[in-house]
């Protein structure tokens, strides 16, 4: 499979791997309000999506939001890699997420209204924002490097 393709696909297992965690995680107390959910919020606030349709529907267009956006990611992976080729997919994962978080959280969240912004969150929640982006793109690097090992 080309690094392209790999590292898109691996977005997309990421993309559903991070909403399960999240999901799972308020579900259980392990997580306060995630993302998703403020996504979801700002969502409604700024079209009035629950009125039209409903929690659900506007969590289903938050998802494929989060899909694409996850692919997307995925598909910077393969320039990452070569600019660093000696990381292991773990290493360049957790960098990647780093960057994703502080680009796309910490700066660009708070602007648009997603977001309170991470001093107002606290550390308990910046943490959790911070770990669910490392996450996504741990996992991302690990799918695009098996199906690239596999395909070759």
């Amino acid at each position: 499979m080309q690094k392209q393709q790999a590292a898109i696909l691996g977005g997309l297992v990421a993309g559903v791997v991070t909403t399960a965690f999240m999901v799972a995680g308020r579900k259980t107390g392990l997580l306060t309000k995630t993302l998703d959910r403020d996504a979801v919020d700002w969502i409604d606030r700024t079209t009035g999506s629950r009125d039209v349709i409903g929690d659900t529907g506007t969590s289903i267009v938050e998802f494929a939001n989060h899909l694409g956006a996850s692919a997307a990611f995925g598909a910077a992976l393969p320039t990452l890699r070569e600019w660093a080729p000696n990381l292991s997919p773990v290493a360049l994962g957790t960098l990647y997420g780093t960057a994703l978080y502080a680009v796309n959280i910490a700066g660009i969240a708070p602007v648009l209204g997603i977001t309170q912004g991470e001093l107002q969150a606290g550390p308990r929640k910046a943490g959790e924002r911070w770990a669910v982006h490392v996450l996504q793109a741990v996992v991302t690097a690990l799918v695009a490097e098996r199906l690239e090992r596999k395909a070759g």
